[in-house]
């Protein structure tokens, strides 16, 4: 298994590819949700990504826009621990990149549980995000 994180304009064509492949896959398909994968955002983050012999098994995103933010988590394969995995490596690149003593997450309400197990604590109430309800999430740094 390997882990990279890239800025957007260091990613070849076929890691960008492969990453939102996967997002597609899970993101549109599995969960059936019709949404604008591609929103702009892309291109100001810093892509982290495991991939093993399947290909790229996890990713994320991590970017500033009012604060530092960690997005579109996702992983192919569930019960491996490559969630955990890839969220570790996702704040040690926000906090390296961006010096992030704050980091915000909108969340799947389901996967609350696993969010809190990286100091993320609850912000909001519940709302939904391209039909699927989500809370607001910030993970503090002590000074």
């Amino acid at each position: 298994m390997e882990i990279f994180a890239k800025h957007f304009n260091e990613l070849t064509a076929e890691e960008l590819y492969d990453i939102l492949a996967l997002r597609s896959r899970v993101f549109v398909v599995e969960q059936n949700c019709v949404y604008q994968d591609p929103d702009g955002i892309d291109k100001d983050a810093y892509h982290v990504w495991a991939k093993d012999g399947r290909g790229v098994v996890a990713c994320l995103r991590v970017y500033e826009s009012q604060g530092v933010h960690i997005g579109r988590v996702v992983t192919a394969y569930r019960r491996e621990g490559l969630g955990s995995l890839i969220m570790e490596r996702g704040i040690a690149v926000a906090e390296e990149k961006f010096a992030a003593r704050e980091i915000l997450i909108s969340a799947q309400q389901y996967a609350r549980p696993f969010y809190e197990r990286f100091d993320f604590k609850k912000r909001s109430e519940p709302y939904l995000e391209d039909g699927i309800p989500h809370i607001a999430m910030i993970r503090s740094t002590p000074n």
